[in-house]
């Protein structure tokens, strides 16, 4: 359980130092914040599977974090609250929380919803490495390869990357863009042509004619179709390759 890295978002500094050294103790990598806007610096530097969130905040409401990292689509939201109504549960619930546990709470109850949470990670199998041939995503090491060459990016420009590779293909605004890839609220769209250019120039072999990060007039930007495409097409290639190898062994078997 070493690799699991957790984000703890938690106001109360020592709930947060218990916590997060229960957490250390069974296993887990933690990283902890004190506040809304560490969390979401948080998130963009180490792209924790698990968030465990404190629904009161010194500097915000933890619902609307839960609502902003529920739209990022990638990790599970554990929410801790002393806000014990039923109306209260539901809105946190609602608001894109995977669990919800009141104030007070035991320490084993705790670790034991944190191992119930991970073992729905792990039964959905969510992707740990993209790969679209020439351009190599890896989630776990927030790195990049790109026609065999380790690129080194920023952590906005790596986030950038991964909410287009996780569209597909499917071109995204530039508001959509800055509302799922950024940790604050900006109100000027142009900041993704920026890091656009700025990451063309590090993956692409002539930032002047881009493969890799098209622009879609009159839309805003997405991942080449072509590479899900290709990347698509070689898993069934290999899932066929593997069918057959088994229906051959099953025959020279029999």
């Amino acid at each position: 359980m070493g690799s699991v890295l957790i984000s703890l978002i938690e106001g109360n500094p020592h709930l947060r130092s218990l916590l997060g050294w229960h957490l250390q103790q069974a296993g887990y990598t933690v990283k902890q914040s004190a506040s809304l806007q560490q969390g979401r610096n948080a998130f963009h530097q180490y792209q924790p599977i698990l968030v465990i969130l404190d629904s009161d905040l010194p500097d915000g409401d933890g619902l609307e974090l839960c609502q902003w990292l529920h739209n990022q689509r990638t990790p599970l939201i554990f929410m801790l609250s002393a806000r014990n109504t039923e109306r209260d549960i539901v809105a946190g619930l609602k608001a894109g929380a995977d669990d919800y546990l009141t104030k007070p709470f035991g320490m084993q109850e705790f670790l034991a919803r944190v191992e119930a949470l991970l073992r729905r990670m792990r039964a959905n199998s969510a992707p740990l490495y993209l790969d679209y041939n020439d351009l190599k995503i890896d989630l776990v090491q927030r790195r990049i390869q790109v026609r065999g060459e380790f690129i080194e990016l920023t952590p906005q420009e790596f986030s950038l990357l991964y909410v287009l590779a996780q569209a597909e293909g499917t071109p995204l605004s530039r508001s959509e863009l800055l509302r799922r890839a950024w940790p604050d609220a900006i109100d000027n769209p142009r900041t993704i042509d920026t890091h656009v250019l700025c990451l063309r120039k590090k993956i692409e072999s002539n930032p002047r004619q881009p493969h890799l990060l098209q622009t879609v007039r009159n839309v805003g930007y997405r991942l080449n179709p072509n590479l899900i495409d290709g990347a698509t097409k070689e898993k069934i290639k290999n899932s066929d390759l593997s069918e057959e190898s088994k229906s051959l062994s099953q025959v020279s078997v029999n």
